[in-house]
């Protein structure tokens, strides 16, 4: 309803949805759609064209989100490999694995600090998340990860945010949220309270170092077991990894609807000898 606000003085192409862009904008304020609506009217501008289409906003969310493209980013053919088979890894996980978030689009186009992206497009607004769910998020964010480890024997910092993201969701799953069952139904948060006038300078931790240790142990045993679900994933559909690491090489990016006949056409085809 707010990009409908401020899109309506906006000429949109029949194509536009604007149901589906807004699912892609979880997050945004009013001030961001409204840059979204202008971005798209910009980039619709520069290819000459009257009315506003999809494509524009895909674009036009993109940029917002991550930064302008990168075209200058000069990368070596061995980068460029390992980034494709980085975000593969991402993008298979979830399109195998129930229960998760649709994949929306792939790409190794850079943009701001990223050198590719995996979107993928809630169906519905979440607000309450299950363990099932929350490990698959973790296990996603692993995929790429085993992606590189599996097609180069060779790990890389590209995985650097996906590491932080995943330990985080561990860390939550254990003690904010109470679903280890070896530690049970208590929060072990330490930080109760805001920061304010030092009061972190007085903190005490009320955790055991017998219980620290136990956290950290659950937390190590998430991640690694949502990289081993994501390794063997990719191991079992090996070919089709492959595959579409170099799909992505050639066209840079691919949309739900090419990525899902690309990996459902290979997986339905019967492996060589």
């Amino acid at each position: 309803q707010i990009l409908q606000v401020h899109a309506r003085r906006t000429p949109l192409a029949e194509d536009v949805d604007l149901s589906r862009t807004a699912r892609g904008t979880p997050g945004f304020s009013g001030a961001d759609l409204e840059n979204l609506v202008n971005e798209a009217a910009l980039h619709a501008a520069s290819e000459e064209r009257q009315n506003v289409e999809m494509q524009d906003f895909e674009k036009a969310r993109d940029k917002v989100y991550l930064g302008a493209e990168r075209r200058s980013l000069v990368m070596s053919d061995e980068e460029r490999r390992t980034v494709a088979y980085h975000e593969s890894g991402h993008a298979l996980v979830a399109y195998l694995t129930p229960g998760a978030d649709p994949v929306h689009k792939v790409t190794v186009v850079p943009r701001g600090r990223a050198l590719g992206v995996t979107w993928q497009l809630p169906e519905r607004d979440r607000y309450n998340e299950s363990r099932d769910f929350l490990f698959t998020k973790l296990t996603i964010l692993m995929g790429g990860r085993a992606a590189e480890e599996i097609a180069f024997d060779a790990l890389t910092t590209g995985a650097r945010s996906d590491i932080e993201m995943a330990t985080k969701i561990a860390r939550a799953m254990v003690c904010d949220y109470g679903m280890s069952e070896r530690l049970g139904p208590v929060s072990w948060s330490e930080r109760q309270e805001e920061v304010f006038l030092g009061k972190e300078f007085g903190h005490r931790s009320q955790v055991s170092e017998h219980v620290a240790q136990m956290i950290d142990e659950e937390i190590r045993a998430l991640v690694d077991d949502g990289r081993g679900r994501a390794r063997a994933l990719l191991l079992e559909n090996l070919g089709v990894l492959h595959r579409v690491a170099e799909e992505l090489l050639e066209k840079e990016t691919l949309l739900a609807e090419e990525f899902a006949s690309l990996v459902d056409g290979l997986r339905a085809t019967p492996a060589r000898a």
